[in-house]
């Protein structure tokens, strides 16, 4: 028997209907078009505004989508993992939740948390465990209703998130140099002050000071995270290339967290990359977190050719950071 390696063979993603536009914005805080285009790219972002509806919802019509367009059976799934910061409730899981929507009968079903680098994170999970021999077949989802996190009173933050979904199915194989072929991830234990929810966990639980206080939303030191974000995810990126004999002229695309248009630049032009082949939506979904890796994936899924050398790369709260090089199978 071959060496088992693990392959994505299908991209499923769900984005809500809503649009928020900068204009929309503007009349909420004091912003403008021009003031956030100039400083992070982002033009419009999803919300999901229906009542009663969270992030297992997004995760749950991405995975419908993604068993729906490659025929899987749903009883040969042996596990679900769902990465999100927005869990539906602190417990049971999202992930749990969603598998008991989609009928999954012969499947666990966990979730991960590494905020923004969650997707990334989880993907090399799921290849261990599928180069362990013991699974056959992983959906991994990058999910976040960023929406329920951002205080629309602050003008710093509130431009910058969206919500959505994306899923892909990894599955086992022999055939050589293909699929997911080398990672590097790190966390810098730092990151705390800079980038995190005051309130709502076992250090500050609910009170109706942390309520008051608007301590229950995402603060976030942004020239800090700026400049971690961009070292770090640059760094990465040349650490993978460099230890796989990636450049310009055979790396096919890179696949970057979608936070800061600036910071997609800089990672791009450390890499020597012309923009073309570097997958960008920030334009029009904002940062969706966990969920901004495999969506660009689902998005550019048309574009993509069986052998073409990919660098995923992200950073997030943490700050947690890593780059992942793929080379896709379908």
């Amino acid at each position: 028997m071959g060496k088992i390696n693990a392959i994505i063979t299908g991209v499923g993603g769900f984005v809500p209907d809503y649009i928020l536009t900068n204009e929309e914005l503007s009349r909420m805080v004091d912003t403008n078009d021009e003031w956030i285009m100039t400083r992070v790219g982002i033009k419009e972002r999803r919300i999901l505004t229906e009542e009663g509806l969270g992030t297992s919802y997004m995760a749950r019509k991405a995975a419908k989508q993604l068993i729906q367009k490659t025929g899987v059976d749903p009883d040969t799934i042996d596990a679900l993992i769902v990465s999100t910061s927005t869990a539906d409730y602190h417990y049971p899981s999202t992930a749990s939740i969603v598998l008991g929507k989609l009928g999954l009968k012969n499947a666990f079903a966990f979730d991960t948390w590494a905020a923004c680098c969650g997707f990334l994170y989880t993907l090399d999970l799921a290849t261990s465990m599928i180069q362990s021999g013991r699974y056959k077949k992983i959906i991994v989802i990058g999910a976040d209703k960023m929406s329920s996190v951002t205080d629309y009173k602050d003008r710093s933050t509130c431009p910058l998130f969206g919500d959505g979904a994306a899923a892909v199915l990894l599955e086992a194989t022999e055939e050589e140099n293909i699929g997911v072929m080398d990672s590097y991830l790190r966390t810098d234990g730092k990151g705390l002050p800079f980038l995190h929810m005051k309130a709502g966990g076992s250090v500050c639980p609910p009170s109706h000071f942390t309520v008051d206080h608007r301590l229950h939303y995402t603060y976030q030191e942004g020239r800090t995270v700026f400049r971690y974000a961009v070292t770090n995810m640059s760094d990465d990126c040349a650490i993978i290339a460099e230890r796989n004999g990636l450049n310009k002229d055979n790396l096919s695309w890179v696949v970057p967290h979608q936070a800061n248009m600036r910071i997609i630049e800089a990672v791009a032009k450390r890499l020597e990359m012309p923009m073309e082949k570097v997958m960008v939506n920030i334009e029009r979904y904002g940062n969706t977190s966990a969920a901004t890796i495999p969506l660009a994936l689902w998005e550019y899924e048309q574009k993509l050719k069986k052998g073409d050398s990919l660098i995923l790369t992200a950073f997030g709260a943490g700050f947690v950071h890593g780059a992942m090089y793929l080379k896709w199978a379908y």
